[in-house]
């Protein structure tokens, strides 16, 4: 029913920016929750940002003030926009979406930032 396209991650030097994005097959109005997730080398994956249907956003504390999540219904897409990304930030980043009772992820994007 719903499918996820991420694109935007590559290699950045500590401090650099990137913006990540998931394109949906339909509309996100359909979803209840999207976001980004990350998984690093030899980690566990873990949540980085979600945003709900009415808008409320969840950050995790490591980048608060850093990422920021937004949406763009018309282009049925979340973005992730990335500032003064920091080595430790470095992971494979996947969409996340959950909509009429279903989960759904993307196939991840590699973000490397360098030291």
């Amino acid at each position: 029913q719903v499918q996820l396209a991420e694109s935007g991650g590559g290699l950045v030097q500590a401090g650099g920016s990137l913006r990540l994005s998931c394109a949906a097959s339909g509309s996100i109005l359909g979803t209840s929750v999207m976001g980004w997730y990350r998984q690093a080398p030899g980690k566990q994956r873990e949540l980085v940002a979600t945003m709900t249907r009415g808008g409320s956003t969840n950050y995790a504390d490591s980048v608060k003030g850093r990422f920021t999540i937004s949406r763009e219904y018309a282009k049925n897409t979340v973005y992730l926009q990335m500032n003064s990304l920091k080595p430790e930030d470095t992971a494979v980043y996947y969409c996340y979406a959950f909509g009429s009772g279903y989960d759904y992820w993307g196939q991840g994007t590699q973000v490397t930032v360098s030291s």
